[in-house]
């Protein structure tokens, strides 16, 4: 590879962010099409049903693709879905060389796309800043690899590790600046996961505010026991699940009659199955999923290994042994059940830190 295939990869990359809001349930994808050193096309994916990102770099170059390499941060369709196979588009323009971050790991790709460039005469290379594709198209891969989504526990809380007083006032622990980032967390996922305490709390909505999108998360409830209130907020403000262990038939329709979709997966405790919760938002097509609850989901979710990625807005302050957690975890008598994580990124969001880390396998 020549210094001049990751500048322009790296620009496929900066197009691919562009849809980092909209493409849900597709993936992050963005392309470059050069000849003779020169961008001839430009063009990424925004929405599920609309053009490719190879269609509209396509489109852009015209007669100019013919003999061209084009640079793309994800493996070119093979398939018909809701669009034509970009593969076709790209035999038919007569490219030269098609340059690709990496493979998709959608089974009705998964290197297909490749093999028939190869076969219609067209140079290929694979790997070129395969590290940062994937980490933009981390939910995508994961799903279609795990077959679940890709959960994110975002955490605001003190130095000391507290999220709220123990009266349960929390608001506001972090500043704005952080805040606002969180908002980009949800922006980017597909749903945000709460459970039925942080509704009755705080009656929060949940939803996109000061980032600028056209597409609201949807927005998950773990509620065992159906305490759902019909007049909540986040009923106003877009696509609700509630899903409980349930089976008070009268509460689940008025639910629905309220406007919420209701979704019964009882486990053996009666509580929540949350395995099969997760597998099920990935069936309906969800990659990312942001958590925003309290210590019990929290809890919940990290002891039983569902956490793929946890992040951390710590404040500049101290709330005391008093107040209300992180997580609610058993106590341990011996270190070696510990949890241990791997810090993957430090960085400071105004005067608050933000810590992602991930689990240590």
């Amino acid at each position: 590879m020549k210094a001049a295939d990751y500048e322009y990869m790296a620009q496929a990359l900066r197009l691919a962010e562009k849809g980092l809001y909209t493409t849900s349930p597709n993936p992050r994808v963005g392309c470059v099409i050069v000849r003779d050193g020169l961008v001839v096309g430009a063009g990424w994916h925004a929405r599920a049903g609309e053009p490719h990102a190879e269609i509209h770099a396509l489109r852009q170059a015209g007669e100019l693709a013919r003999g061209a390499t084009a640079y793309v941060t994800l493996e070119p369709c093979s398939h018909h879905g809701r669009t034509p196979p970009c593969v076709e588009a790209l035999v038919a323009a007569q490219v030269a060389r098609v340059v690709v971050a990496m493979v998709d790991p959608n089974p009705l790709v998964a290197g297909e796309g490749l093999a028939r460039l190869q076969q219609a005469g067209i140079q290929t290379d694979l790997g070129l800043l395969e590290r940062e594709a994937r980490e933009l198209n981390l939910g995508f891969v994961y799903r279609m690899t795990c077959g679940r989504p890709w959960l994110r526990l975002k955490v605001a809380a003190s130095l000391d590790g507290k999220t709220a007083l123990n009266n349960g006032v929390s608001q506001w622990i972090t500043g704005a600046d952080a805040r606002r980032d969180a908002h980009r967390l949800r922006a980017r996922s597909c749903a945000v996961l709460t459970g039925i305490g942080t509704v009755l709390a705080d009656d929060p909505m949940l939803n996109v505010r000061d980032v600028e999108t056209t597409r609201q998360p949807l927005r998950v409830v773990v509620d065992s026991t159906l305490r759902f209130p019909l007049a909540a907020k986040m009923l106003t403000a877009g696509e609700t699940l509630v899903v409980t262990a349930s089976d008070d038939r009268a509460g689940i329709e008025n639910l629905r009659q309220a406007g919420a979709q209701v979704l019964a997966l009882p486990a053996a405790d009666g509580r929540v199955d949350l395995v099969r919760m997760l597998d099920e938002l990935g069936k309906r097509g969800i990659n990312e999923i942001t958590v925003e609850a309290g210590r019990g989901l929290n809890g919940a979710l990290a002891r039983q290994g569902l956490v793929d990625e946890f992040v951390f807005y710590l404040a500049p302050l101290l709330l005391g042994d008093a107040a209300r957690g992180m997580f609610d975890l058993p106590e341990l008598s011996a270190m070696e059940g510990r949890r241990e994580l791997r810090i993957a990124d430090v960085t400071m969001v105004g005067r608050d830190l933000r810590v992602r880390a991930l689990p240590v396998e």
